[in-house]
């Protein structure tokens, strides 16, 4: 990929994204401290409710008093409001050196459809997923702006061994070496797609997305490396492909950000639009069912901070269910260690 499509940003936007990326660390003692108060509060995470409205009521009413646990709360709350507007700041610095380069890349070999005029299913109409100001749609360059100064480099931060190589590691999951045609679903600024085209390049390469915007990164992406990328702005439960169309059918931590009927929809989509004997293999967060219930309260209310309001109802999901209710055999799903995260399904539809 060219390097041009990474900016160097002025010494405020610099400043203020460093500061943002490391404020995280920063802020580890305060989060340790949580931690051993939360383990003393709740000895026994099994003796919480199992109603999760009530857990997070007992836990929070409890932890309230703790002043660590008020900072926790404010500094993330502050993160959460601020990433992005501080990431556009910094990109409206350069904006004059970058455009330029950005639009360079909307031409090239990939091809992206844009159907913005058809309007977006209800769940994605007034949702600002991960606490983005205005959602995607609201900067031209939104795509940018995620792909480059939020996830290159601040949610980096957070995932040893970077996100790149996770995403690369999920696709060479795929159980076979080849395939002729992929669809990424969900594909947004092509991070996961990226990841297709290096484990798979020889494929013929689709993506899906509800985000002009970002699919327009994507794009940007793909012609800055010389990849023949297909891009469509459609729902991955809704594709409008031909049936029996590709060999793979996959998506990276795409479901947490739909609601659960359209989590099924979306396995039934991947096994109409696959060809008889080919793969899916799907990814998301951590299960419920692999944590106990004082985990289970740290993921929601994080998630509830985070800006994700699909996200309980996903990760209460079994997924290998909902593979085999969708036609899928041979369905596998394991959680990777040492966190379980990110959590992987997969399975073949029957010849």
């Amino acid at each position: 990929m060219s390097t041009e499509l990474t900016s160097k940003l002025k010494q405020r936007g610099r400043a203020s994204v460093d500061f943002l990326s490391n404020f995280g660390f920063g802020a580890a003692k305060v989060r340790d401290t949580v931690e051993q108060e939360l383990h003393r509060v709740v000895p026994d995470p099994a003796a919480l409710p199992d109603d999760l409205d009530q857990r997070s009521a007992r836990i929070e009413q409890s932890m309230l008093g703790f002043r660590p646990y008020r900072v926790q709360q404010a500094v993330g709350e502050w993160h959460a409001t601020y990433h992005g507007l501080v990431a556009r700041e910094a990109f409206e610095e350069i904006r004059d050196e970058i455009e330029p380069i950005l639009k360079k890349y909307d031409d090239g070999p990939s091809t992206l459809e844009d159907n913005s005029k058809e309007g977006a299913p209800g769940y994605y109409e007034g949702v600002n997923f991960h606490r983005t100001a205005g959602g995607w749609e609201d900067h031209e360059y939104q795509g940018f702006i995620h792909a480059d100064l939020v996830h290159s480099r601040l949610v980096k931060n957070f995932f040893p061994g970077g996100i790149w190589k996770q995403r690369e590691m999920v696709a060479g999951m795929a159980p076979k070496d080849h395939y002729d045609k992929i669809l990424d679903m969900g594909c947004s600024t092509g991070h996961f797609t990226r990841a297709l085209q290096t484990v798979y390049p020889d494929a013929e390469i689709h993506g899906v997305d509800l985000s002009i915007r970002t699919l327009e990164q994507a794009r940007r992406l793909a012609n800055a490396s010389g990849w023949t990328w297909h891009l469509y702005q459609r729902p991955a439960e809704d594709t409008g492909f031909e049936d029996e169309t590709f060999d793979l059918a996959a998506s990276y931590i795409l479901l947490h950000e739909i609601p659960a009927e359209t989590i099924k929809q979306t396995f039934k989509e991947a096994f109409r639009v696959l060809k008889p004997g080919g793969d899916m293999i799907m990814s998301d967060v951590t299960r419920y069912a692999d944590m106990d219930k004082l985990g289970v309260w740290k993921a929601d209310f994080g998630a509830r901070l985070g800006g994700e309001p699909y996200w309980r109802e996903s990760a209460s999901l079994d997924l290998a269910e909902v593979a085999r209710e969708a036609g899928f055999v041979d369905v596998t799903a394991e959680g990777l260690p040492p966190n379980s995260y990110p959590y992987i399904v997969k399975g073949r539809k029957p010849e």
